[in-house]
């Protein structure tokens, strides 16, 4: 018999609802993988956010960082980070300092609505692929310093970064995605008004469109577009956009599919991937019990079905459907929480879907990391 595959996962729980969500979504891997003897997987369990600064005194430890080099991949929960004392408030946060470091240059969104749910756009079945690395945010746009700035006590400005490279492999990234789908990509862009920055993004994926001939290739206004989504988001595919838009019109997409709280994220670069859900900390109903796992859970099935494609690993995309089709059972079952009109707490659900699992799979093994 072969040697099992060896996977070593970070888990980074965050602030807010993370600690509830992110141990949720390992909770279900451990189930999936349980029944693959050939999947030997670890966890080590990394702090972030406030729990870190109650003990190394900031946000973002020097230990976590390199712990990540040495992992496959990861679960990053939610920071809250404008709640973080000063001057850790003001700085870059945890998820971009990890994305900076990575260059995690993809994020990959996409949007769905679940059976047994209530959407907008019941039908729509789409991917958002987000630029992640440029554009206005002022976190992504510089080596050093910020990309916004005070001239006088009145003005504030900021400067938008769109380059060739960037736009290229992007590109090409949203391309891959669509010739795996239904074969269609749309340019997200503001081309009228700002024609170098976000025409410059729209012609260079114009022509990496050329590189793939079987795939059709549309381009829309931004505001165009959001529009667009609301009346017929059924008619699109795959949508690529630079950082802000991309960010934008995924929470767009996410809510039309029923909740933000079910929108998957993956960010990327070439080697590393991060599991890290669209949605925000969501402070307000931190230990209720109530969280949506459901972004952290499909996160995580998109972060197995990752590391699949990069090592050639099939039983990786195994349990990542395993994964998602027990959601999809449990919802269609009925079971959800309150966002989606549910009765159900962050703890039924996961043990709805584990249940799921458990009577479909045999069980296999997992190392937990102390």
């Amino acid at each position: 018999m072969s040697e099992p595959l060896q996977l070593r996962i970070g888990v980074l729980p965050g602030d807010g609802i993370g600690p509830e969500v992110v141990p949720a979504a390992v909770s279900v891997i451990d189930a999936a993988v349980a029944a693959h003897p050939e999947v030997a997987l670890t966890w080590q369990r990394l702090p972030i956010g406030h729990e870190a600064i109650a003990a190394y005194g900031e946000p973002m430890p020097p230990a976590t960082l390199s712990a990540l080099d040495d992992l496959d991949a990861w679960i990053l929960g939610p920071h809250d980070s404008a709640s973080y004392p000063q001057p850790w408030c003001d700085q870059l946060t945890p998820g971009g300092t990890i994305r900076k470091r990575f260059d995690m240059f993809a994020n990959i969104r996409p949007a769905r609505a679940l059976t047994g749910t209530t959407a907008v756009s019941p039908t729509m079945d789409l991917v958002v692929v987000r630029e992640n690395t440029e554009g206005f945010y002022a976190d992504r746009n510089m080596h050093a310093g910020s990309g916004e700035f005070m001239p006088t006590p009145d003005v504030a400005m900021a400067v938008g970064v769109v380059t060739r490279r960037a736009c290229e492999r992007i590109a090409h990234e949203a391309f891959r995605i669509a010739r795996s789908r239904c074969g269609s990509v749309t340019i997200a862009h503001k081309a009228n008004v700002l024609s170098m920055t976000t025409g410059l993004f729209r012609d260079v994926c114009l022509e990496v469109a050329e590189q793939y001939p079987e795939v059709a290739v549309d381009h829309h206004h931004i505001d165009a577009l959001a529009a667009h989504l609301v009346r017929r988001a059924d008619s699109f595919d795959v949508i690529v956009a630079e950082n802000m838009f991309g960010d934008i019109l995924s929470d767009l997409t996410g809510e039309l599919a029923g909740s933000i709280g079910i929108a998957p994220s993956l960010n990327s670069s070439e080697t590393k991937a991060m599991a890290q859900a669209a949605h925000g900390a969501a402070p307000d109903i931190a230990g209720l019990g109530i969280a949506n796992p459901i972004a952290a859970i499909l996160s995580s099935a998109m972060l197995l079905r990752w590391l699949g494609i990069k090592d050639d690993r099939p039983v990786c995309a195994k349990i990542a459907s395993t994964i998602e089709d027990a959601v999809e059972n449990v919802t269609a079952q009925g079971t959800f929480t309150a966002d989606l009109g549910g009765g159900a707490s962050t703890a039924t659900f996961v043990d709805a879907v584990i249940a799921t699992i458990t009577r479909s799979e045999s069980r296999g093994r997992s190392i937990i990391d102390p």
